[in-house]
C-alpha cells in the first residue's frame, strides 16, 4: 500500500513512558508496555500494534520510542510479524513534542494525511469497536476537527483526567455522535467524579485522530517552540540502521509540556466522540486487576501461585518463584526475581513514590531488572559479590557482541548451550558445549553466535570492579 491516500489514516504509537506504577515488573530498562500484562503472551505494545493493522484503512505506522528501547521494539515488532517506521527521540519531552514529530513526519509524506496517536500502553477490549471508532473520528478529522475518543465512564475514577462535551457537531460527524469540546478537566477527587459523570463527562483516552496541516497549523499558533525544536529534530535527524534517530540539540530546545496543555486545551478546534468500548490505560496494579480475568473469589493471579481465604486481590508471581497468600483481601502481591511489592489495591498509585525513594537511596532495583535484554540477545545476573559477579548471557543465532576491553576484570566463560565465536585479540576460537574460555584483563575480545540455535554461556567476572560502565566498545554493529 502507498500510503499517500487521502482516506487512508496514519497511526502513531507513542511508546516511550516508563510505568514506574507497576514495578517491580515494569522498570525503565524493561518498562510496562513491552511486559506481557493483561494478556498472557503478548505485551500491549504489540495489541496496539496488531490493532492499525487493517490495510483498508490504515497507512504503514510509525514508532515513536525512546533510544535505549530501540531494539525491544524492533524485536517485539519482529515476533508479531509486524513492521513500522521507527523515531527515536533523544530524551523525554512529554507527549507534545512527540505528537508534533509524528504530525511532521506523515505531513513529509501527505500534507493533510489523517494522524491517529495511540498511547502504547492501553488495553481496549473489543478491537471492532475501536476500529468503528477511529473510522467515525475521522469523519470529523477530515472536515479539520482535532478529534478525541472520549470513554463513557464505568466508575467515578479518579485515576482519568475528562472531558466534558458540548453540543454536536455539523455534518456527518455529528449524526456519528462526535461533539464540540466545551472543556478539557483535571484529575478530579472521588466527590468531584461522581459529579463529572452525573453531568456527562468523558474519560479522557489520550487518543487523537486530526489532519497533519491542522495540527501544525495549531501548533504555529499555541505551541511555536515546539514545533521549531520538532522541525529542526527531523531537518537533522540521521538514519542508524532501521531507525530514523532525531537531532539531540535540536530536540532538546524543545518546552516539556503535553499536547493537552501544549494545543488540546486552547485549541477551538477540539472535539470528541464519546465510545464505550472497554478500555483501560493500566495505571496502576488496582487497574490491571480490574481488567484481568478473575476467578470465584475476586482474584486475579499469574505465574505460580497459591492462595487461602484470600480475595479480590492480585498475585503477579514471575519465573519459577511460588509465592502464597493467606487471609487477605483487596491487595496486590508482585513477586520477581529480585523484589518484592505489597500493597492495598486502593493506594497502589503510592508505589510511583516508592521508586522515587529508592532511586533516592541508589537502589539498582528502581530501574533494572536482573535480566537485561540487549539487541543481541540478554544476560542475567546470577550471582554477585565484592570481587566477582556471575550471569548467564543468552546470544541470537547470528548475533553479536561488540568488539570491547575492560579495565578492571577478567572473565570465565562456559558454555551451556549452542557454540561459541570467541575473539581474543588476533585469535579467532570455536568453543563448544561444555568447553570454557578466559578473557584476561585489557584484552580485545568478542563474543558471537554463528549457529543456528540460541548461545547460552554462563560469565563469571572477577577484578576490582565488575560494572556495565567498564565496558570499552571498539567496534558495534548496533551503533552504541
Amino acid at each position: 500500500m502507498s500510503g499517500d491516500n487521502a482516506d487512508f489514516i496514519h497511526p502513531v504509537i507513542l511508546c516511550g513512558g516508563s510505568g514506574t506504577r507497576l514495578w517491580p515488573a515494569s522498570r525503565e530498562s524493561f518498562p510496562k508496555q513491552f511486559i506481557p500484562l493483561a494478556e498472557a503472551h503478548r505485551s500491549s505494545f504489540q495489541a496496539t500494534a496488531a490493532r492499525v493493522t487493517d490495510a483498508t484503512v490504515f497507512a504503514r505506522p510509525a514508532i515513536i520510542t525512546a533510544n535505549d528501547a530501540r531494539f525491544i521494539v524492533a524485536e517485539q515488532l519482529a515476533q508479531a510479524g509486524l513492521s513500522a517506521d521507527i523515531l527515536l527521540e533523544p530524551a523525554r519531552r512529554d507527549s507534545a513534542a512527540a505528537v508534533t514529530v509524528a504530525a511532521l513526519h506523515a505531513a513529509a509524506r501527505q500534507p493533510d494525511a489523517l494522524v491517529l496517536i495511540l498511547a502504547a500502553d492501553h488495553v481496549v477490549g473489543d478491537d471492532a469497536a475501536f476500529l468503528d471508532a477511529v473510522r467515525a473520528a475521522s469523519l470529523g478529522a477530515k472536515a479539520g476537527r482535532i478529534m478525541t475518543l472520549g470513554i463513557v465512564p464505568t466508575s467515578p475514577s479518579t485515576a482519568y483526567g475528562y472531558i466534558q462535551p458540548g453540543e454536536p457537531l455539523h455534518g456527518a460527524a455529528g449524526e456519528a455522535g462526535a461533539r464540540v469540546v466545551e472543556r478539557f478537566l483535571e484529575k478530579p477527587n472521588a466527590a468531584r467524579a461522581e459529579r463529572l459523570i452525573a453531568e456527562g463527562a468523558l474519560w479522557n483516552s489520550g487518543y487523537f485522530l486530526f489532519r497533519a496541516d491542522v495540527m501544525l497549523e495549531e501548533l504555529r499558533t499555541h505551541a511555536p517552540e515546539v514545533l521549531a525544536a520538532a522541525e529542526a529534530s527531523l531537518a537533522k535527524a540521521t538514519h542508524d540502521l532501521d531507525f530514523l534517530r532525531l537531532d539531540t540539540t535540536a530536540f532538546l530546545t524543545s518546552p516539556q509540556i503535553s499536547i493537552d496543555y501544549a494545543v488540546m486545551e486552547r485549541t477551538s478546534r477540539a472535539a470528541v466522540l464519546p465510545v464505550s468500548f472497554p478500555w483501560s490505560d493500566i495505571g496502576t496494579w488496582g487497574a490491571l486487576w480490574e481488567v484481568s480475568p478473575q476467578d470465584a473469589s475476586g482474584n486475579a493471579t499469574r505465574g505460580r501461585v497459591a492462595l487461602h481465604g484470600t480475595r479480590n486481590s492480585l498475585v503477579h508471581s514471575e519465573g519459577e518463584l511460588l509465592t502464597t497468600v493467606v487471609g487477605l483481601d483487596d491487595v496486590v502481591v508482585v513477586a520477581t526475581s529480585d523484589a518484592v511489592l505489597v500493597t492495598s489495591r486502593e493506594r497502589g498509585g503510592e508505589v510511583k513514590s516508592l521508586v522515587e525513594q529508592l532511586r533516592a537511596r541508589r537502589e539498582p532495583e528502581a530501574d533494572a531488572h536482573r535480566l537485561m535484554y540487549r539487541p543481541w540477545g540478554s544476560y542475567q545476573r546470577i550471582d554477585i559479590g565484592a570481587r566477582f559477579q556471575v550471569k548467564r548471557i543468552t546470544v541470537k543465532p547470528g548475533a553479536r557482541l561488540s568488539l570491547q576491553k575492560h579495565f578492571h576484570r577478567a572473565e570465565h566463560w562456559v558454555v551451556v548451550h549452542g557454540t561459541a565465536e570467541v575473539t581474543v585479540d588476533d585469535h579467532v576460537t570455536l568453543v563448544h558445549e561444555n568447553e570454557a574460555i578466559y578473557l584476561p584483563i585489557g584484552c580485545v575480545h568478542r563474543l558471537s553466535n554463528p549457529g543456528k540455535i540460541p548461545l547460552e554461556l554462563i560469565e563469571v567476572q572477577v577484578g576490582s570492579y565488575t560494572g556495565e560502565d567498564d565496558i570499552i566498545r571498539i567496534e558495534d554493529v548496533y551503533g552504541r
